[in-house]
């Protein structure tokens, strides 16, 4: 049965903290077994800047077994799935402890953020991009938080649309944007001397 004691006061502890760590606890209705949480992108990152939404539904024998996390904001890490939001993180499986706290394993998927292990991932494709071209993987990952972390961005259809009415292919466009990182200005170069 889950501790709703425990869950209640966890909410609160997030909500006294949440200007000096920037994550926030909700829950998603009068049920606190399903609740959001929102951790911004890490400082010196390709997520810099980022607010990534997390969903978490907790279990029948929480605090003693791991809430189940998984990202609803798109992100492009090794350790996450690019298609289902799945974490890859030993915290969220066999390494939950009950004196962990929602806070603590959000906290936790910050510092992945921060620090992937591709070694260890979820997603294959984006682990052998880290490994293989770096820079690249930088690049995606910061269109990826501008296009789906980011409120106040400008739209990657805006950009798109821009640009296609200079008069370049779409296809085209999109696939500079991405390589740049989603600069309109740095795309606009690189489709210009192509």
């Amino acid at each position: 049965m889950i501790d709703f004691a425990r869950v209640q006061k966890e909410l609160q502890e997030c909500g006294r903290e949440k200007d000096s760590s920037g994550i926030r606890v909700s829950p998603k209705s009068d049920n606190l077994a399903r609740l959001t949480g929102i951790i911004p992108g890490p400082l010196g990152t390709p997520y810099e800047g980022g607010s990534f939404e997390i969903d978490i539904t907790l279990p029948d024998g929480y605090p003693f077994e791991p809430p189940k996390m998984k990202f609803l904001t798109k992100v492009w890490h090794p350790n996450i799935s690019s298609q289902s939001g799945a974490i890859c993180l030993d915290i969220l499986k066999d390494q939950w402890s009950p004196a962990l706290t929602l806070k603590t394993a959000l906290l936790s998927i910050q510092a992945l953020l921060s620090a992937p292990e591709p070694d260890d991932p979820q997603d294959a494709v984006v682990a052998q991009q880290y490994l293989r071209e770096y820079q690249t993987f930088v690049g995606t990952a910061r269109y990826w938080t501008e296009s789906f972390a980011k409120a106040s961005s400008l739209g990657v259809k805006e950009k798109v649309q821009r640009l296609v009415e200079m008069g370049f292919p779409d296809g085209l466009v999109r696939s500079t944007l991405e390589a740049v990182g989603g600069d309109e200005n740095l795309a606009l170069e690189k489709l210009l001397s192509s």
